[in-house]
């Protein structure tokens, strides 16, 4: 699934990122504001309005965005709706259950990422 933006390896190299934030912890509370959560992929620095309090890049523009089902493309964060899944369990469906989320996460971020890395191989093949 090559996105219209993205090649495949870019996004191989934006998921990387992804993995390697949530198995360093990148998305546990801080010690410096252990009472705030950051939020998957919008605290990430794959997000093109990290660190912003107001977005100025619309998700549109986002390369998870190709992952995300067209009925959320509208949402305020489209990418918690991608189905990390076969229950179909998303980061806004987790959000409350921080365990399950980084499992379901790192499950979708690894599946994404080889089934990618296979799409890469055979396009080198032909």
């Amino acid at each position: 699934m090559e996105s219209p933006t993205f090649g495949n390896r870019e996004v191989i190299e934006k998921l990387k990122l992804e993995i390697a934030m949530v198995e360093r912890g990148g998305y546990n509370p801080s010690v410096h504001d252990p009472r705030t959560d950051p939020r998957i992929f919008r605290d990430s620095i794959t997000c093109l309005n990290a660190g912003l309090d107001h977005k100025k890049e619309p998700c549109s523009e986002c390369f998870l965005i190709e992952f995300v089902p067209r009925e959320h493309w509208d949402e305020e964060e489209p990418c918690h709706y991608i189905r990390l899944n076969s229950r179909g369990d998303t980061v806004a469906s987790l959000e409350n259950d921080p365990d399950r989320l980084h499992a379901a996460l790192l499950g979708w971020l690894y599946t994404t990422l080889a089934q990618l890395e296979t799409e890469v191989a055979e396009e080198k093949q032909k």
